[in-house]
């Protein structure tokens, strides 16, 4: 049996900062509360492909408009997502242009999260904090198969090395899981410029903050004090009762 819906009531803040070693914002992201979507892209490619990418992605979604019809609403956003995709094969002449995709989507009492590439979604619930995707990458492979630990990740030479993206395999391979939603959950929706410098235990840290602002600033701040070596792309969503 479905369980009824909550009358969530949502609040969200948002952020992208170039950092302090690339020359060009590759991320673009869309904070579309009214619609319950939420949506990070990173793009990659030389000679400003990647931010062609990642704009190609959020220019497909901004015109979704949430319906009554759960299926319909998730079909679309796959729909839109496969259109950014063969607009970036498409677009992109021959050199890469792809990007990855995390998005959260919200059917009260549901959330969907939407994901290809190695951006992420946390939940912060009571006091516990839990990553509600699984990075499609080399190192999450060998992590999954036992052949090496999730600390090493980022220490690994191939950690930069994705296995899913936008715009760069013949198909779109979107993986798609849900959960219910809680009164007083929170979201983080990044790209790895954010993880990357900062520890799981300092992003629940920061998600402890009192409001989600504080959230935000805290969390981008010290990705941006541990070196800016990436964009950093950051949106935090709070549910709560109407």
């Amino acid at each position: 049996m479905a369980k009824p819906p909550l009358n969530l009531s949502w609040q969200s803040t948002s952020t992208s900062k170039l950092g302090f070693v690339r020359s060009v914002n590759e991320d673009a992201h869309l904070d579309a509360r009214e619609q319950t979507l939420w949506v990070v892209a990173d793009g990659m490619g030389g000679h400003s492909y990647g931010d062609e990418a990642s704009r190609t992605i959020i220019d497909q979604l901004v015109s979704f408009r949430r319906s009554t019809d759960e299926k319909g609403n998730i079909d679309d956003l796959q729909r839109r997502l496969s259109q950014a995709h063969d607009l970036c094969r498409s677009n992109s002449g021959g050199q890469l242009m792809g990007s990855t995709v995390v998005a959260l989507f919200v059917q009260d009492p549901c959330g969907y999260f939407m994901w290809a590439g190695d951006s992420r979604i946390y939940r912060y619930r009571q006091s516990q904090l839990e990553q509600m995707t699984e990075d499609h990458s080399l190192v999450q492979g060998l992590v999954s198969i036992g052949e090496l630990q999730k600390e090493d990740m980022d220490k690994h030479p191939s950690s930069h090395i994705i296995t899913r993206a936008v715009g760069v395999q013949s198909e779109l391979e979107l993986e798609i899981r849900q959960a219910l939603i809680e009164p007083g959950d929170r979201y983080l929706i990044c790209s790895d410029g954010l993880y990357k410098d900062v520890t799981e235990a300092e992003i629940a840290h920061g998600m402890a903050k009192p409001t989600i602002d504080e959230c935000l600033d805290h969390l981008v701040d010290l990705a941006l004090e541990r070196g800016g070596t990436d964009n950093t792309t950051a949106i935090v969503v709070q549910a709560g009762l109407s």
